[in-house]
């Protein structure tokens, strides 16, 4: 079974292409018009190992939000149409990564019912320039609906504004690894018959 999936989406506001392959080895392809968030999508491709192409063309002359939440939209579809009816699939994930002075936990499920929670702007106050905070929990979010799973991240400390996020991304990558991964023993992982 070939997990893969291409999802293209256009609006007034950006021009995106996103394929991932769920079974790659953590190659990536990343041009948004914004460094920084390239720098986090490598980070998510590489430490979950699947292989992820984005091509963003957005209107990032206004600001970062448009480009940032429809990436986040056309990855959660990509995922979702990428992991067809989750047989097999382990579903959850946890992943506890430290990253000098921070901490970060994420803990996923892909439920097929969406749900986010995250006490990142509880923790921190300000910007982290280029790339705001509130960026970072409107990718997550979207990024969870889209793919129909409930995402939670919990910053326990910290306090290099690029090290917080860069946890959060890298703590999802590895949690979204042990979800995806096959067990060949599981079936479906739930005793509704669906996810």
């Amino acid at each position: 079974m070939s997990r893969k999936s291409t999802i293209e989406r256009n609006t007034s506001e950006t021009k995106i292409s996103v394929s991932v392959n769920i079974d790659g080895t953590g190659k990536y392809n990343v041009s948004t018009g914004i460094g920084f968030f390239d720098h986090m999508l490598e980070q998510l491709s590489k430490h979950s190992l699947i292989d992820i192409d984005v091509s963003c063309d957005g209107d990032t002359h206004i600001d970062y939000h448009h480009s940032v939440e429809d990436v986040a939209i056309a990855l959660g579809k990509a995922f979702k149409e990428s992991l067809g009816d989750k047989k097999g699939i382990e579903r959850y994930g946890f992943f506890l990564l430290p990253m000098d002075e921070t901490l970060t936990e994420v803990a996923i499920d892909f439920s097929g019912r969406p749900y986010f929670c995250s006490n990142l702007l509880d923790f921190v106050n300000g910007e982290f320039q280029p790339f705001n905070y509130e960026l970072v929990n409107e990718f997550f979010y979207a990024f969870s609906y889209s793919a129909m799973m409930n995402f939670h991240v919990n910053v326990k400390y910290g306090k290099n504004g690029h090290h917080i996020i860069e946890s959060i991304f890298k703590a999802s990558a590895r949690a979204i690894r042990n979800a995806v991964t096959v067990n060949n023993k599981i079936g479906l992982n739930s005793t509704k018959g669906t996810l």
